[in-house]
């Protein structure tokens, strides 16, 4: 590169690119920068400082990668200098944030529709009363692990933010019952939520969901093991678009859950009830027959399903592409044999766990060595599978990833040295 080339992007307001260049197309380049060469283009001149900076090329930050650098005065700059260009935002594992910063960027930001404070676990009510009473737009909020977090933030958000479209407030165990039913009446748009860890919920509260959720598409109750039945039918024929439901852990639930699946939410497309025991071939032939877009299911430890449950996907879910059957010990080589030939297998078929399926033998690996979709297999702790029927079906599937105990371990390379730190950055933010 010569001189004249070095000139054009030398450190000076006269450097040739902005003579060049108007400010407006500067500023569409800069609109297409991430964080971190925004910051770097601000360093080079002022005139690039000031379009570098400008709110309008802050309209979605993500700051995970700088989550142990980010203090809550830098999100109160972040807000001040974005103001209502901020549309998303992601503040997710930053610890260092607390009330005070994001009450700042609430009244600075009155814009913003989506907001993560995933892992923020400083935050309080506070926070939410905050959102509440300036950001009136808001429609996706994550509060994830946010154990701080009570009802009284559901009622706030219920007043102040009736937009609102999805909410993840997945392991805030204090939320109870009075939490949801002030939230749901008051955002009849609620498309997502993820209520994973909330121990407190009963029955009661998804009686307000399926009373007042009628576009309810994803809903999240892992763990919640107070649940029952009577609560989960009310979900199901009361939001008619449900697409993806998690149960996992809700051990309560019987085949009632299922045939309620069936009859209201034709829609359904992810189901995971791991270690929902008390469900049976009865229940799932039902939701087969009747869920034909079923895309994923979690079935660990569903022990008391049999190959009949496979047969029953094989002919009825054509669109099959995960499915996990770990520890359902009565699963044999025919079930597998009705997969592998069933609609889904040749095109769809992506991932196929069966840990812990003691008939499962190299049979199942013939059956399924056409399903050239198949990306991954796990295979913990099946005893009658061999090498050589891994080797074989590597023949077919050569990129097939296999997870066994006597499968070779590759173990990843390792990264020398620790996260670059871009303190640069924090310090112009």
């Amino acid at each position: 590169m010569g001189p004249n080339s070095l000139s054009m992007f030398s450190n000076s307001d006269e450097a040739v690119i902005n003579k060049k260049l108007p400010k407006e197309l500067l500023l569409r380049i800069f609109s297409f920068l991430d964080v971190v060469t925004l910051c770097r283009c601000a360093q080079v001149s002022r005139s690039w400082n000031v379009l570098a900076l400008d709110g309008s090329n802050w309209q979605r930050i993500d700051l995970f990668d700088f989550q142990r650098d980010i203090e809550g005065r830098v999100v109160e700059n972040i807000s001040k200098r974005c103001g209502g260009f901020l549309r998303k935002l992601s503040l997710r594992g930053c610890l260092g944030v607390g009330d005070s910063a994001l009450r700042t960027f609430s009244q600075n930001c009155r814009n913003i529709e989506l907001l993560s404070l995933n892992g923020c676990t400083k935050i309080t009510d506070s926070t939410c009363n905050s959102l509440s009473k300036f950001c009136p737009k808001l429609k996706h909020l994550d509060l994830a692990s946010c154990t701080s977090i009570t009802n009284l933030s559901l009622k706030a958000l219920s007043e102040g933010c009736p937009l609102l479209e999805q909410l993840n407030i997945s392991w805030c165990d204090q939320v109870t019952k009075d939490g949801i039913q002030a939230l749901v009446r008051c955002c009849p748009g609620l498309k997502g939520l993820f209520l994973k860890g909330c121990t407190q919920l009963e029955d009661e509260a998804l009686k307000h969901i399926g009373a007042h959720c009628p576009e309810l598409v994803t809903l999240n109750l892992q763990t919640c093991s107070q649940i029952t039945d009577e609560g989960l039918i009310t979900i199901c024929r009361g939001c008619h678009h449900l697409q993806s439901l998690c149960v996992s852990g809700c051990a309560n639930i019987t085949d009632a859950i299922l045939h309620a699946l069936g009859l209201n939410c034709p829609r359904l497309r992810i189901l995971e009830v791991a270690r929902c025991s008390q469900l049976t071939d009865v229940g799932f032939t039902t939701l087969a027959r009747n869920c034909h877009e079923l895309e994923k299911m979690d079935l660990e430890e569903c022990v008391q399903i049999t190959d009949g449950t496979l047969i029953q996907l094989s002919i009825h879910c054509p669109r099959l592409q995960v499915l996990s059957l770990s520890h359902c010990e009565l699963i044999t080589d025919d079930g597998i044999r009705h997969l592998g030939s069933g609609p889904c297998a040749h095109d769809r078929l992506e991932v196929i766990e069966l840990d812990n399926c003691p008939l499962i033998t190299d049979a199942s690996l013939e059956h399924l060595k056409t399903c050239h979709s198949l990306d991954r297999i796990e295979l913990y702790d099946c005893q009658q599978i061999t090498r050589a029927g891994i080797k074989r079906l590597r023949t077919h599937l050569p990129n097939i990833k296999v997870h066994a105990y006597f499968a070779p371990v590759t173990p990843p390379p390792s990264v020398g040295g620790s996260r670059q730190r871009f303190c640069r950055c924090c310090i112009l933010l």
